[in-house]
């Protein structure tokens, strides 16, 4: 926004530069180029008067930082509960499919739990496997088998680096390029889990 003029708003409570309300306070008002009208007000402004004219336009910047409407926030996709139970039910349909039982992990952005569900007859240590794949994938925003191919070629020193899982099955969930959150499977066969995960994602964008 472009503003054509500044100018002081003297310190006397019935002087009113727009002729609408009193002014209780000394400040500055600004007009913009659409002939909009912005006031900033100052509790002292017996200050103002001494900062030098060079600093009066970095003063309204700053009093403007704080005017911020809801309407000017950013807003991001994330995994809602429906969102979970679409991931879910694929995944699940995959795993029928496949004839197989195993534990199913999803996770927010930073590796948060949203979901877990062991599956019947599976060995209760799949639900940490699930939740490291899937925290690897959120975290990294890659396959958590590109982890596992990494310490295959020999890459062991990425086995210190934090929620770093060489376990394939776990994969990021991207929307517009954005990872919101990361699915992964645990108990069978590293690539059918990772098939079951991808059985999630795929129901959820509907590929």
């Amino acid at each position: 926004m472009r503003y054509r003029g500044l100018r002081r708003i003297p310190n006397n409570p019935r002087h009113d530069p727009f002729g609408e309300l009193p002014v209780r306070h000394s400040g500055f008002f600004i007009r913009d180029a659409t002939g909009g009208v912005n006031v900033i007000l100052l509790e002292n402004c017996e200050a103002v008067d001494n900062i030098p004219p060079m600093f009066k336009p970095l003063l309204v910047a700053l009093c403007l930082v704080g005017t911020i409407t809801a309407a000017d926030l950013p807003s991001k996709k994330y995994l809602n509960l429906a969102a979970i139970k679409t991931m879910v039910a694929g995944a699940e349909a995959e795993a029928m499919r496949q004839n197989v039982s195993v534990t199913i992990c999803i996770v927010d952005e930073n590796g948060a739990l949203l979901f877990l569900e062991k599956g019947d007859g599976v060995s209760i240590n799949t639900e940490e496997w699930a939740q490291k794949k899937a925290r690897h994938a959120a975290l990294y925003g890659s396959p958590s088998k590109d982890a596992a191919d990494q310490v295959k070629s020999g890459n062991n020193a990425a086995l210190a680096y934090p929620n770093f899982f060489p376990g394939q099955g776990g994969l990021p969930i991207k929307v517009d390029g954005q990872t919101i959150g990361a699915i992964a499977a645990s108990g069978a066969k590293s690539e059918i889990d990772e098939a079951i995960a991808q059985a999630g994602i795929d129901a959820l964008l509907k590929k």
